[in-house]
C-alpha cells in the first residue's frame, strides 16, 4: 500500500485525534501518545512495518526541541535547589503571614502569572515553583493551581506585545500584507476574546469562590487534605531531611529575580543581534529559546555563589540537584517528546495541506467568517497540540481572504479569531506542550489538569463564538468585547446560582 494516499487527506487527523481520545478515556497519557505516533507512522509508510519503524524514530528525532528540554532540566534543577536551600519553605512561611486566605493566595498566583508575560514555558514553571508552597498551605488543589497557571500563561502572552508569542505571530504575516505583523498584532488584542474572557473568568472564579464540574470535586478533596486527588506519585519530591534549616525568603526571591532579569535581558540582546533597532522590535525578533537557556544557566551559577559559602547546600547536594531536577521533569519531558513526535507525524501526513484545502483561500468575507475561523482554529490546535503551528497555517490563509483595503477591519477580527481559537484549542488539548508545562509547574496529574480545564475553557469558548458573530456584524471592538464580557458574567452567575440551588436541595434531602 502506498502511504502517499493518506497524505494531505482527512487521515492526517486520525493520529492526534486517536491519541486525544485514548488519553481522555484511559486517563493514561504516555501510551495514548505513543499509539498515536505509531498509527501515524503506519499511515505515512502505507503500513509497511520496517519503514514505519524507521519513520517513527526519524520523525521523533527531527521533531524534538533540544533547547526546550535543556531549559526544562535546568529549571528543574533550580526548583530542587530552591527547595533544598529552604528558600521555598521560608517563602511559604513568610507568605502565610502576609497572605491570609485562599482567595488572596489565588489572586497572588494570578498576579504573578500576569507579570511573567515574556514566555509561556517560563511562566508555567516559574509561577508553579514560586506559588506552590503558598497554595498548598491554603489547600488549593493541584488541578486548580494548574488551571490558574495555564490561564495566565498563553492567554497573557498572546495579548502582550513584548513576548515570544507576539514574535511568532509577526513572523507568520506575509511581507505583501496590507499591514505589518506588529501593527496587526496590536490591533488583534481587543478582539482576542478567548484570552481576555479567560482572564475575566479566572478573577470571577477566585473572587466568588465558584467552582463547578470536576474542579469542584478536586477542591473538595483538597479541603480534606488530598491536594492531588490522584497522580501524586508522578513527581519526585525533595526529602524533608535534605531541606536546609538555614534558608531565607531571599534564597527563593533572588534566584527568581535573576532568572527573570537575565531572561528579558538575553531576549533583548538576541533581538538586537538579529538587527533590531529598538526594544519592541528586539522582542519581536529575539531568540527566545537560547535566551531561556542562558537565563537558567546564569541562575544556576548565581545559586552556587549564593548557597555554597553559607553552607545551606553542600557541593555534593548542589551537583546531585541536577539529576534530581531531571527526575522532577521526566513526566513533562516524556509527554513533550511524544507530543512533538505526534505533531511531526501530522506534518509528515500533510495536516496543514488538508486544512488549507478545507478552508480554502477564496471564502467570501461574510459576517460569520470570524466565528468559523475561531472554531477551525480550536479544532486544529486541539488536534495538533500547538497554537503556533495553528497560527502558521491559518493566519496567512485569513490574510489572503481579505485582500482589499476596505476589508482591513474584518481581516483583523478574523486573525484575532484564529489567535483566540488557537489558544483555546491549545488549552483543552492533552498533547499541548503548554498544558504539559502547566501540569509540571503545579506538579498536578496531567489528565486531571486537562479534564478540569476543558470544562472551564468550554464555557469561554461558547461565549467567544457568540462574540465573533457579533464582531462580524458591528466591527467595533468595544461593543464586541463589552457584550461578550456581559454574556460571560451572566452565564457564570446563572451557573453559580443553579449549582448552589442544586447543592442546597441535595443537603436538604440528606
Amino acid at each position: 500500500m502506498d502511504g502517499s494516499m493518506f497524505i494531505g487527506t482527512w487521515w492526517s487527523l486520525v493520529p492526534p485525534l486517536l491519541a486525544i481520545v485514548l488519553a481522555l478515556v484511559t486517563k493514561e497519557v504516555y501510551s495514548s501518545l505513543f499509539l498515536g505516533v505509531v498509527v501515524g507512522a503506519l499511515l505515512y509508510t502505507g503500513f509497511h512495518p520496517w519503514d514505519a519503524f524507521v519513520a517513527f524514530f526519524d520523525i521523533m528525532k527531527n521533531s524534538m526541541n533540544l533547547n526546550i528540554l535543556i531549559f526544562d532540566v535546568l529549571l528543574g534543577m533550580i526548583i530542587v535547589l530552591m527547595s533544598k536551600s529552604g528558600g521555598s519553605a521560608a517563602y511559604g512561611t513568610w507568605a502565610g503571614t502576609k497572605i491570609k486566605s485562599k482567595k488572596s493566595a489565588l489572586l497572588a498566583t494570578t498576579g504573578l502569572g500576569i507579570l511573567i508575560f515574556v514566555d509561556d514555558y517560563f511562566n508555567c514553571l516559574t509561577v508553579g515553583s514560586v506559588m506552590r508552597p503558598v497554595t498548598d498551605r491554603f489547600k488549593v488543589s493541584r488541578a486548580k493551581l494548574a488551571y490558574i497557571i495555564d490561564a495566565t500563561a498563553a492567554p497573557v502572552c498572546i495579548i502582550a506585545p513584548i513576548s515570544s508569542w507576539a514574535a511568532a505571530v509577526n513572523s507568520y504575516v506575509p511581507d505583501d500584507a496590507s499591514i505589518t505583523g506588529f501593527q496587526l498584532f496590536l490591533r488583534t488584542i481587543p478582539y482576542n476574546l478567548y484570552a481576555l474572557l479567560t482572564l475575566a473568568m479566572v478573577f470571577y472564579i477566585i473572587l466568588t469562590g465558584f467552582d463547578f464540574g470536576l474542579m469542584k470535586t478536586h477542591e473538595k478533596n483538597a479541603e480534606k487534605g488530598d491536594l492531588f486527588t490522584s497522580g501524586a506519585e508522578e513527581f519526585e519530591q525533595v526529602k524533608p531531611e535534605e531541606i536546609s534549616g538555614k534558608g531565607y525568603v531571599l534564597d527563593l526571591v533572588l534566584p527568581v529575580g535573576v532568572l527573570i532579569i537575565s531572561a528579558i535581558g538575553a531576549m533583548i540582546y538576541t533581538g538586537f543581534l538579529g538587527g533590531a533597532t529598538d526594544i519592541v522590535t528586539a522582542f519581536s525578533g529575539c531568540d527566545a529559546e537560547t535566551s531561556l537557556i542562558f537565563a537558567t544557566m546564569v541562575t544556576v551559577l548565581f545559586m552556587l555563589v549564593l548557597y555554597l559559602p553559607r553552607k545551606v547546600v553542600t557541593f555534593k547536594g548542589f551537583m546531585d540537584s541536577f539529576v534530581e531536577g531531571f527526575k522532577l521533569m521526566i513526566p513533562a519531558i516524556a509527554i513533550l517528546i511524544f507530543a512533538w513526535s505526534l505533531k511531526g507525524m501530522g506534518d509528515a501526513l500533510g495536516i496543514a495541506d488538508f486544512v488549507k484545502t478545507l478552508v480554502g483561500t477564496n471564502a467570501s468575507a461574510s459576517t460569520i467568517v470570524p466565528a468559523i475561523m475561531f472554531m477551525i482554529a480550536v479544532f486544529l490546535s486541539f488536534s495538533t497540540g500547538t497554537s503556533w503551528g495553528t497560527f502558521a497555517i491559518l493566519v496567512p490563509i485569513v490574510i489572503a481572504m481579505f485582500p482589499d483595503a476596505n476589508q482591513l477591519e474584518m481581516m483583523i477580527i478574523a486573525v484575532s479569531a484564529v489567535l483566540a481559537g488557537a489558544v483555546c484549542g491549545d488549552h483543552i488539548s492533552p498533547i499541548s506542550d503548554t498544558t504539559v508545562m502547566s501540569s509540571a509547574g503545579a506538579q498536578s496529574n496531567h489528565i486531571n489538569h486537562v479534564t478540569t480545564q476543558m470544562q472551564y475553557a468550554a464555557v469561554v469558548a461558547v461565549v467567544c463564538i457568540l462574540g465573533y458573530v457579533v464582531a462580524g456584524f458591528v466591527k467595533i471592538w468595544w461593543i464586541t468585547l463589552g457584550l461578550s464580557l456581559a454574556i460571560l458574567l451572566v452565564v457564570l452567575t446563572f451557573m453559580r446560582k443553579y449549582t448552589k440551588g442544586k447543592s442546597e436541595k441535595a443537603d436538604l434531602a440528606d
